[in-house]
C-alpha cells in the first residue's frame, strides 16, 4: 500500500483551534439563515473549517494531528454551535476520522487519511448488509442521516456480516456487525433532508449495490480500538463530545434574548421587558439550567477520561453520568429554547428578524437523536437498577459504550 505524506505543514494545538472556532462564529451568524434554506453547508464554509482546524480535532499527535481531549472537543463544538448549529453538527461527525481509523492498522489509516483536514460522515448502526467475498465484502443497503455527507471524504457504513449472498437473502443469522469505509463518491446521495431543524447539516440518506469493500477498510465497532492512547480508549468516544451542539445552541439563545429583552417594551404597558418580574424569572432559570446542566456534562466527561487516562474502566455509576449529562444537555437546550421563545412573544416567530424560530427547530431536531431522547433514561436506569451493571441492549454492554 502506498502511504501518502499529509501536505499539511501548520500544526494546531486546542488554544488555536478553539481561537479559529471563535474567530468563524460571527460569520457563521450572519449566514446562518443560508445555511438552513441550501440544506447543505456551502462550500467555503467548508474549506473555512477545514482552515480552522474543525475537522482534525480527533487525528492523533503521531500523525501531527492535535488528539485533543474530549473537554476540549466539547468546548470547539460550543463555539461553533453559537454560530450555527447545523455547522457545529456536522463538525461533531466530521471529525471522527481520527476515531474510525483507530479501528484500523495504522498505515491503512494513514493512507485513507493523507490530510489531517478531511472528512469522515456515516452512520455506524447495523442496518445494511455486507457479504464476505475475495478480500473483502460486497456492500448494500441503504443508511439514514449521513450528516456532512455531501462535503465528506469518507462514509462509514453499519451492516451486518453474511458468509454468502444466499444467506443473506435467506434471512440466515448474521456473523458479525462491522463498519465498513468507503470513499464518499462511491455512494448515491438521496435528497431525503426536508426536516424540521439542523436543515444546514444536509443529513441525507445515501445508499449502495453490491459495493466492494476491502477487508482492511473494515472494523467491528464491540471491538477495541488498535490505536493507544486515552482518546481512543472506549466506544463512547463518539459521544462524549456530542453536548457541546447543544450546550452552544442554548448560550447563543440566552445572549441573543437578553440583548432583545433589554430593548422590548411591553406596546400596552409601556413597561420595559427587564423590568418584568416574570422575564427576569425566565432568564435567571434558563441561566440556571444551562450552568447546570453544563457542569454535569464537564464533570462526567472529566470522570470518564481520567478512569481511561488511568488505564482502567468507568464504573457503571460513571458511564451512567456520562450518558445522562449528554441527554440532559439536550432536553435542557430544548426547554431553554422553549422558554426564551415563549418569553419574547410575537417577535419571535419571525424567522427573518430574530434566530429564534431556528433554534427551537435545531432544538426539537437534535433531541430526536438517541442521546437526547427521553428513552435513554430506561436503558440507564436497567442498567443502573441491575447488580451487574449490565443492560439488555446488546450495544450498551460493549466496554464503555454507554
Amino acid at each position: 500500500m502506498t502511504i501518502l505524506q499529509d501536505q499539511t505543514t501548520e500544526v494546531l494545538d486546542f488554544d488555536e483551534i478553539l481561537a479559529r472556532a471563535k474567530a468563524l462564529r460571527p460569520s457563521l451568524v450572519k449566514r446562518a439563515v443560508e445555511i438552513d434554506e441550501a440544506r447543505r453547508l456551502p462550500a467555503d464554509i467548508v474549506d473555512a473549517l477545514k482552515e480552522a482546524g474543525a475537522f482534525r480535532m480527533n487525528m492523533p499527535a503521531s500523525w501531527g494531528g492535535p488528539e485533543l481531549t474530549s473537554v476540549q472537543q466539547i468546548e470547539v463544538i460550543e463555539e461553533y454551535a453559537r454560530g450555527d448549529a447545523a455547522v457545529a453538527w456536522c463538525v461533531m461527525i466530521g471529525c471522527d476520522g481520527g476515531l474510525y481509523t483507530s479501528w484500523l492498522d495504522d498505515a491503512v489509516g494513514r493512507a485513507m487519511y493523507p490530510r489531517l483536514d478531511m472528512v469522515q460522515a456515516g452512520w455506524v448502526y447495523p442496518v445494511g448488509k455486507a457479504v464476505v467475498v475475495d478480500g473483502g465484502y460486497e456492500l448494500s443497503g441503504r443508511w439514514m442521516f449521513g450528516s456532512g455527507c455531501q462535503h465528506a471524504d469518507w462514509l462509514g457504513a453499519g451492516c451486518w456480516v453474511y458468509l454468502s449472498q444466499e444467506d443473506a437473502e435467506a434471512g440466515v443469522d448474521a456473523v458479525d456487525w462491522k463498519v465498513l469505509l468507503s470513499p464518499a463518491d462511491a455512494y448515491e446521495i438521496h435528497d431525503t433532508w426536508h426536516t424540521t431543524g439542523l436543515r444546514g447539516t444536509g443529513s441525507t440518506d445515501y445508499s449502495c449495490e453490491r459495493l466492494f469493500v476491502p477487508e482492511e477498510r473494515s472494523f467491528s465497532y464491540l471491538s477495541p480500538p488498535k490505536r493507544p492512547g486515552t482518546l481512543y480508549a472506549g466506544q463512547d468516544t463518539f459521544l462524549r463530545k456530542m453536548s457541546g451542539v447543544p450546550l452552544g445552541l442554548a448560550r447563543a439563545a440566552l445572549d441573543d434574548a437578553t440583548a432583545i429583552l433589554e430593548a422590548k417594551e411591553d406596546r400596552v404597558l409601556k413597561v420595559p421587558y427587564r423590568d418584568m418580574p416574570r422575564v427576569q424569572t425566565a432568564v435567571a432559570e434558563c441561566e440556571m439550567l444551562l450552568g447546570s446542566a453544563r457542569a454535569y456534562v464537564f464533570e462526567s466527561v472529566a470522570a470518564i477520561w481520567d478512569r481511561y487516562d488511568a488505564g482502567t474502566v468507568p464504573t457503571a455509576a460513571e458511564r451512567a453520568a456520562g450518558w445522562l449529562s449528554r441527554l440532559n444537555a439536550f432536553q435542557s437546550a430544548r426547554t431553554i429554547t422553549r422558554t426564551l421563545y415563549d418569553t419574547i412573544g410575537g417577535s419571535a416567530v419571525y424567522a427573518r428578524q430574530t434566530p429564534f424560530d431556528r433554534y427551537l427547530r435545531d432544538a426539537e431536531t437534535m433531541c430526536q437523536h438517541i442521546v437526547g431522547q427521553e428513552k435513554g433514561l430506561e436503558l440507564v436506569g436497567e442498567m443502573l437498577l441491575r447488580g451487574d451493571g449490565v443492560s439488555s441492549n446488546p450495544f450498551l454492554n460493549a466496554p464503555a459504550a454507554i
